[in-house]
């Protein structure tokens, strides 16, 4: 008598987990088959636009920063989502690259021998990092920055950089003919530079021998840019903010939500960062530090050299999520006004278009993107730094 192949089938564990993950996604299939028709068959009976052709449409209104051509006349829609999302791209490179100094910095102070250094980056983490973000924001934007004085009675430094309630305004570049061969030097020196540490590296591993690579490497990425900068004729000149009237004129102005944006974001996150940072130094083994130190190497080197290479493996993963965490608080930016995606897209477009689900959707996508982006990233680099096993 042959066996019963279906019984047989089913009594398979691997084959029943097969079947209730093919029927369960068939089940999610369609319930969100559902929830979408009847999403859409409620949108129709209202009489709701659906689709993107709203990004060809004329926008029609300003923006107080943008990184792009804008003209509030004949700018799209589209044109407002790719402002916003430079905007927050913007915050979110400045707030990255900010609070990594600023935290590591924090963070080493915190196992400081002096007590005094030890005690202030202890206060400043147990102080920032307990209040919320978006009172940090209103802090920085509606006290500090809201007392500095009027354009005519700005702080003025070095005659050519201006702070005052408006923003903090400097020269901006003004690129001629020939700018182009400075930009391809300061590549060539870059490319240098990481031929040149390769190169270090494989002589100190078979010599022992140190390399001066950060002042070599400094001077080559300054020093070619500059020469470069001189032989073609100077074609980089400035464009400086002169006060007319009862505001500045000229110049690159950076205007006080960025700034309020960007000093809350910073202060807060790298208190996570200097935690991080404490705790990886901390999973050092000491005996790594007596041997260096046995070694007759001075305490900046044994940091540089033996201590922060090994607590990199324990400082990344938790820097992943700080570094989220911090593009995703730049939505908070609304609160203040700072033209980010949010705040144009989800907001004022969304206001005065009325699709709140593509609108929604495009936004989340950006933050998805920008997320991802960043996880791969650094999950690259801490595989690089990973302890290879056997």
């Amino acid at each position: 008598m042959k066996p019963n192949t279906s019984v047989s089938v089913l009594n398979n564990p691997n084959h029943r987990a097969i079947l209730y993950q093919i029927i369960a996604l068939l089940a999610v299939v369609c319930l969100a088959f559902y929830f979408t028709n009847n999403m859409f068959d409620n949108i129709e009976k209202r009489g709701i636009a659906t689709g993107f052709d709203f990004l060809d449409n004329t926008a029609g209104f300003g923006i107080s920063q943008t990184l792009i051509a804008y003209d509030d006349g004949s700018s799209t829609y589209g044109d407002v989502f790719y402002v916003g999302i430079l905007n927050t791209l913007l915050v979110s490179v400045i707030g990255i690259v900010f609070t990594s100094l600023l935290g590591l910095i924090v963070g080493v102070a915190r196992l400081s021998p002096n007590f005094l250094i030890a005690k202030l980056a202890q206060v400043y983490i147990e102080t920032f990092r307990n209040i919320p973000v978006l009172l940090q924001i209103l802090f920085w934007y509606n006290v500090v920055l809201a007392a500095l004085p009027s354009p005519r009675q700005s702080l003025s430094y070095f005659d050519s950089f201006f702070l005052n309630n408006r923003g903090f305004l400097m020269p901006e570049p003004v690129f001629e003919a020939g700018a182009s061969a400075i930009f391809i030097a300061f590549i060539l020196a870059v490319f240098g530079v990481f031929f040149l540490a390769r190169w270090a590296v494989a002589r100190h591993d078979n010599t022992g021998e140190e390399f001066p690579i950060f002042w070599v490497s400094a001077g080559l990425i300054i020093g070619a840019p500059v020469l470069v900068y001189f032989l073609v004729g100077q074609p980089i000149s400035a464009q400086y903010p002169v006060l007319k009237g009862f505001n500045f004129k000229g110049g690159i102005t950076v205007i006080p939500e960025l700034l309020a944006l960007a000093f809350a974001l910073i202060i807060y996150t790298a208190t996570y960062i200097a935690e991080a940072v404490r705790a990886g130094i901390e999973a050092v083994p000491k005996g790594q530090k007596e041997a260096a130190k046995a070694l007759g190497l001075k305490e900046h080197v044994i940091l540089r050299k033996v201590v922060l290479p090994q607590a990199m493996r324990v400082i990344i993963p938790p820097v992943i999520n700080q570094y989220l965490n911090l593009v995703k608080n730049s939505s908070l930016a609304t609160a203040i006004g700072y033209p980010e995606i949010v705040t144009l897209f989800s907001g004022t477009t969304l206001n005065q278009v009325g699709q709140a689900i593509e609108i929604i959707l495009m936004t989340m996508m950006v933050y998805l993107a920008f997320s991802i982006i960043i996880s791969l990233l650094l999950n690259w680099f801490n595989a690089k730094t990973a302890i290879k096993g056997r």
